[in-house]
């Protein structure tokens, strides 16, 4: 990625939507433009776990003027991510179609564990580069809080609640009121959720805890603002100010100097939330970070496209560590990856992505972690692990897309017939991976420079290859004319001619 290019992050919280515009400067961030809009979305979702439509109405508003500020940024250069409201509709598909028509870029609704991943990620990328200090990150969104504790840059251990400073305010101070008793309620609630996930954090030291986002960011603000040093939040100082609360008894009649209006309604729940976990977690002090989702997102975008930074790209641990776990037998999966790209190569009219090859490598790696379960359907089997198991560093676009590549890999294309008819790429992707599959069978190294590849204009594609070789390789010379045939009932025709 150049120096002076532009990357912009879309934050869809449950509270607030947001937008960072920063240019590349000598390989850091600098911010240039930022954009906040509290939408409240997570206060539109009904007992159904549905959005209203006054809530997609507002989302769909700010997504529209995020959209003239985006439009012309290339793809590559921006980055949205949805977090718990959209992981919770079951409208979100409605209001996704419309939103990305607005935006006019992708929108993806990313795993809690990668919110998680990202937030650490993005805290600490402003933290001072210390790679033994220990840490941990804590961040109360509008209907998710995540836990983050890791060493320097790198996160050990997260978790996502379900619950944060919109979804508590709404069940438990619902009308405005803020008393005594609907804070005991909201903190033990919290407390009880917190408590199945101690252990976890138990040997992670409590000195160096940073807190990220809104809750945060007010909760810092009010207290500096009673006497509190600057960025700093203390337990004694946030029961002080929950008594004040209590003593305010409404949000109407909430006066704290540098408290916003539109902060307000959800401050109780954000409080509670906030107490419940300085209480199980014996944390005493923590300091506020400027870091957040957003930076995380964009250290991603320099990560995937900055060549020197590949051995960053979290992706490639992923891998590594599903091969760890389901890995069958490794060194196929390399053939098969080898062979893949060797395919990938002959055939690249010159307007394919480096990052579509890794894909279609990972996928060629990854194609046979379903034996694992079971050797029968294999391959569906994969294509479970990929949807349903933890991938950090994997948009749910990417991480559908292996598994497609995955579960299409081999037996009949018809399953994929969708997939085949509205996507060139993976197409493409499919075609080298089923035929590296098939001519590494025998779980050898095939002979492939004994094999022509010839893309025409029209699409087709001609396999020349030396008599002796079909001679020598009778069962993938079979195989080959198979594939052929069945890439022929969707379009793609493939000409064997042997020389």
């Amino acid at each position: 990625m150049k120096d002076g290019e532009r990357l912009a992050a879309v934050d869809l919280g449950s509270n607030s939507f947001r937008l960072e515009i920063s240019i590349l400067h000598n390989g850091h961030l600098q911010r240039v433009d930022y954009l906040k809009e509290t939408v409240r979305q997570g206060a539109g979702l009904d007992a159904d776990s549905c959005l209203d439509e006054a809530a997609m109405q507002r989302g769909w508003q700010c997504l529209a003027r995020f959209g003239e500020r985006l439009r012309d940024f290339a793809p590559s250069q921006v980055r949205a991510l949805a977090t718990q409201t959209l992981r919770e509709a079951r409208n979100r598909a409605q209001f996704l179609e419309r939103g990305q028509q607005l935006l006019g870029h992708p929108i993806e609704v990313i795993s809690g564990q990668e919110e998680a991943r990202l937030i650490y990620q993005g805290v600490t990328y402003l933290l001072p580069r210390n790679v033994r200090e220990q840490r941990l990150v804590i961040d109360i969104g509008g209907r998710s809080t995540e836990l983050i504790a890791g060493i320097g840059q790198t996160p050990l251990e997260t978790v996502s609640f379900p619950f944060g400073s919109v979804s508590w305010s709404q069940r438990f101070f619902g009308d405005g009121r803020l008393g005594a008793k609907a804070f005991a309620k909201a903190e033990v609630a919290a407390s009880a959720i917190i408590e199945e996930h101690l252990a976890r954090f138990a040997r992670y030291p409590r000195e160096c805890v940073y807190g990220a986002s809104g809750t945060m960011g007010a909760v810092a603000q009010i207290l500096h603002q009673l006497g509190g040093a600057p960025q700093t939040i203390t337990r004694s100082q946030v029961e002080q100010l929950k008594a004040r609360l209590i003593e305010a008894q409404h949000v109407d009649r909430l006066c704290f100097e540098g408290l916003r209006e539109d902060r307000k309604p959800v401050i109780g729940g954000g409080v509670s939330v906030l107490l419940a976990l300085m209480q199980m977690l014996g944390i005493e002090r923590m300091q506020t970070s400027d870091g957040a989702l957003r930076q995380g997102a964009l250290l991603d975008l320099i990560q995937r496209d900055d060549h020197d930074a590949k051995q960053r790209d979290i992706r490639h641990n992923s891998v590594a560590s599903l091969l760890q776990r389901f890995g069958y037998d490794r060194e196929q999966g390399q053939r098969v990856a080898e062979a893949a790209a060797h395919i990938w190569a002959a055939l690249d009219p010159g307007h394919w992505s480096e990052d579509e090859l890794q894909v279609l490598q990972w996928a060629a790696q990854l194609h046979e972690i379903g034996i694992s379960i079971a050797y029968e359907r294999f391959h569906h089997h994969g294509a479970y692990i990929l949807r349903h198991g933890d991938c950090p560093g994997f948009l749910p676009s990417e991480r559908e897309r292996l598994a497609r590549l995955i579960v299409g890999h081999r037996g009949k294309l018809k399953k994929v017939a969708q997939d085949i008819s509205d996507q060139p790429v993976f197409t493409r992707q499919l075609l080298c991976l089923r035929l590296a599959a098939l001519l590494c069978h025998a779980r050898q190294r095939p002979q492939l420079d004994a094999l022509q590849w010839t893309l025409r204009k029209s699409g087709a594609l001609r396999l020349s290859l030396p008599q002796a070789w079909a001679q020598q390789y009778p069962r993938s010379f079979y195989l080959l004319q198979e594939e052929a045939a069945a890439w022929d009932k969707f379009g793609l025709h493939i000409a064997i001619e042997v020389l």
